[in-house]
């Protein structure tokens, strides 16, 4: 099991609740995490630190950027490469894994996020709303993953997992966007994880449930704001709605990412995993 806030080993690296230590195989290993700065990427980036991988965080923001830089090196030694990239851009992206490879050698894991489209009613959405959407979360993951396969081929060995939403699993009212294009990423994901699965290259997805990001403090306001009421009523409006009664936290959600991102995880390829405290209705 793998450590989550509030086990009772949580502050010792690599000890979990029943005393035991699983190695993830991640020291000295590369992670590329995308739109890092805050939310989902950067808990993902200080994780991956935490197991002693080197770490490369982008996001547009470079203010936030060299923060979390600072914070992951400061917690936890380990190198950190932090470049700005609009993942909307191909040449954005070709530069990014080029630097992360001319410094690190290789990328050994991929993390595929960023953040999601804007909420909205099908009568609100016009096609540059369509395009800038599907650039952002379909073509960011392709191109990402376009550009660092080689390295994981020639070295027959690598990671991929893609930050979704539980709304490929059960669709979110006015996610419209969201709920259309992560499908998207989650069909590709699987067609190309049969793909490469016979080179050491496994691809998984990840849906995040509800989970307490600015992201998700944003969807509360918009809710609050269109029904006129609280943003703690919205909060509740959600919570009442999932098993475990609460949010999840970012820390809950990156320790998963770890596990898929290890070797650990050598025989699990092309699965679409949620996180969402039991919110999902379906089996799967």
């Amino acid at each position: 099991m793998l450590r989550g806030p509030g086990n009772a080993c949580s502050g010792r690296r690599k000890n979990y609740n029943n005393g035991g230590i699983m190695d993830l195989g991640l020291d000295g290993q590369v992670a590329l995490v995308a739109a890092s700065s805050k939310g989902l990427g950067k808990a993902c980036a200080l994780a991956f630190a935490r197991e002693g991988a080197r770490v490369v965080i982008c996001a547009r923001d470079e203010g936030e950027l060299v923060k979390t830089k600072e914070e992951i090196r400061d917690r936890h030694g380990v190198e950190v490469l932090a470049l700005s990239c609009d993942l909307t851009q191909a040449s954005a992206i070709r530069r990014l894994v080029d630097a992360a490879a001319a410094k690190f050698g290789t990328i050994d894991i991929l993390i595929n996020n960023s953040g999601g489209p804007p909420p909205g009613f099908f009568p609100d959405m016009e096609d540059e709303d369509w395009q800038n959407a599907f650039d952002l979360t379909v073509m960011s993951s392709v191109r990402l993953t376009r550009e660092v396969l080689p390295l994981m081929k020639k070295q027959q060995y690598g990671r991929i997992v893609n930050i979704t939403s539980i709304s490929v699993k059960q669709p979110i009212d006015q996610l419209l966007l969201s709920n259309s294009l992560r499908l998207a990423v989650v069909g590709w994901a699987k067609t190309l994880s049969n793909q490469v699965a016979g080179e050491g290259i496994t691809i998984n997805n990840v849906c995040p449930g509800w989970t307490l990001t600015g992201r998700v403090e944003q969807l509360l306001r918009s809710q609050a704001e269109t029904r006129n009421i609280s943003i703690e009523e919205a909060e509740k409006t959600i919570t009442d709605g999932i098993p475990m009664r609460r949010l999840g936290s970012p820390e809950e959600f990156a320790d998963l990412i770890v596990f898929l991102g290890s070797r650990r995880s050598a025989y699990m390829t092309g699965t679409t995993i949620q996180i969402d405290g039991g919110m999902t209705a379906g089996y799967d």
